[in-house]
């Protein structure tokens, strides 16, 4: 049996590559593992050895102390790997399928999953619908930021890539059909974002950058994003996206320069709870400013796409409020509006096939758009703190040294 080692969160700001326990078709006690989850057997599980596992910006929230998750809990969500073994209730995934891991974890037999819903599954996470690897309140799934991860449902789960040469040469772009892709994309169809659409995204992290290749992809006319970090703004421009500084003011100013109106069609909020306030205040941390300048800027009857996180547990917020999960959104605003309002992770299984198909046809390079960059397994903690810097890239760590040359 080959060794694991894992990226394991040590307490704020601290992460830690370890030795760990290789995968087993049955979850054992560990660090944030629900006790109801202890012993549950796994015979529909598949062994993936990790090809490409990210770093993503809810990762962030967690090592930031941002969130109620517990040390020694092994991240990690966004997984593309090569299947080792699997349990004897796997049917059609075989040993050797190369395939993207959906970030959300689901049984495939609820109701929420028969209609789609796959983001809340009601039979994977004790504590709430929904669920997801090496995560806070997830149900103790262990991360995928590591050499060998256990998935679940398995024959439901895994998207198996068609041809394994060629999602070799397009390896880093397939890696992002685990989450950042999906997600981005959910943000801008829940948003409504159509040919012709004009299109504001709060944010230029992966999510944001993600979410602005998704726009273009889907044939929206303008698409604008705002940040604060300008060489998170030059990475969105590098693509054909708009940009606005929010350091240098209220958005919607900048918007009418750009559209001759300070109104856009669609609205995408991709930086949730840890937001920062607008012009003078962007120094200062304002965890409803996103949702609030949304509302104000998309236009009556429009909506918004949220899947920037939220959490119900923050210790680290500016107030007691915000601690709860409790801001001061201006809902009545958006009521008068008649806005529209998609919160929550994004079902990745409901989008990630076709966007396989885009990528492998050459229709988008998601990979460049995020400036994805393979580093080892052990650099983890280094891509952690530069990231938390605010690098303009999406780290894809490579466990395995197979990442070599991969665009």
């Amino acid at each position: 049996m080959p060794g694991n080692k894992g990226v394991v969160y040590e307490g704020p700001g601290k992460v830690e590559v370890h030795t760990t326990d290789f995968p087993e078709f049955e979850l054992k006690d560990g660090p944030g593992v629900n006790p109801a989850n202890v012993g549950r057997k796994v015979p529909h599980g598949a062994i993936i050895k990790a090809i490409a596992t990210n770093i993503c910006g809810s990762d962030q929230h967690m090592v930031r102390g941002r969130t109620t998750a517990p040390h020694g809990l092994v991240l990690g969500h966004e997984i593309t790997g090569e299947v080792v073994e699997t349990g004897p209730g796997v049917e059609f995934i075989k040993v050797g399928d190369l395939v993207s891991v959906p970030f959300n974890i689901a049984c495939g037999r609820c109701r929420n999953c028969k209609e789609g819903k796959t983001d809340v599954c009601e039979n994977v996470n004790p504590d709430r619908p929904g669920s997801a690897y090496g995560y806070v309140d997830m149900g103790g799934w262990v991360g995928g930021q590591a050499e060998y991860v256990l998935v679940p449902y398995a024959d439901w789960n895994l998207l198996k890539f068609p041809d394994k040469e060629q999602a070799m040469e397009k390896i880093l772009d397939l890696a992002m059909l685990a989450d950042i892709f999906p997600t981005g994309y959910h943000g801008c169809v829940s948003a409504g974002v159509k040919p012709g659409s004009t299109v504001y995204i709060a944010g230029a992290g992966p999510v944001g950058l993600a979410a602005g290749a998704s726009a273009i992809l889907l044939g929206a006319a303008v698409v604008i994003v705002g940040d604060l970090n300008k060489e998170r703004l030059a990475q969105a421009r590098s693509f054909g996206c708009e940009t606005i500084d929010v350091s240098q003011g209220d958005p919607k100013d900048q918007i009418e320069q750009i559209l001759g109106e300070p109104v856009v069609d669609c609205g995408v909020d991709a930086v949730g709870f840890e937001a920062r306030g607008h012009g003078a205040d962007a120094g200062t941390e304002r965890p409803a400013t996103v949702l609030n300048s949304l509302m104000e800027i998309t236009r009556a009857g429009g909506a918004l796409g949220i899947p920037g996180l939220y959490v119900t547990g923050d210790p680290g917020a500016s107030d007691e409020a915000a601690k709860h999960g409790s801001l001061s959104i201006r809902l009545g605003l958006g009521w008068s509006k008649s806005l529209g309002f998609t919160t929550g992770q994004c079902p990745v299984m409901r989008y990630h096939r076709q966007l396989m198909m885009a990528i492998l046809n050459d229709r988008v390079q998601i990979a460049k758009a995020v400036n994805a960059i393979p580093i080892p397994l052990d650099q983890a903690p280094q891509g952690y703190q530069e990231f938390d810097q605010g690098a303009a890239s999406k780290f894809v760590l490579d466990p395995h040294g197979m990442l070599a040359g991969a665009r």
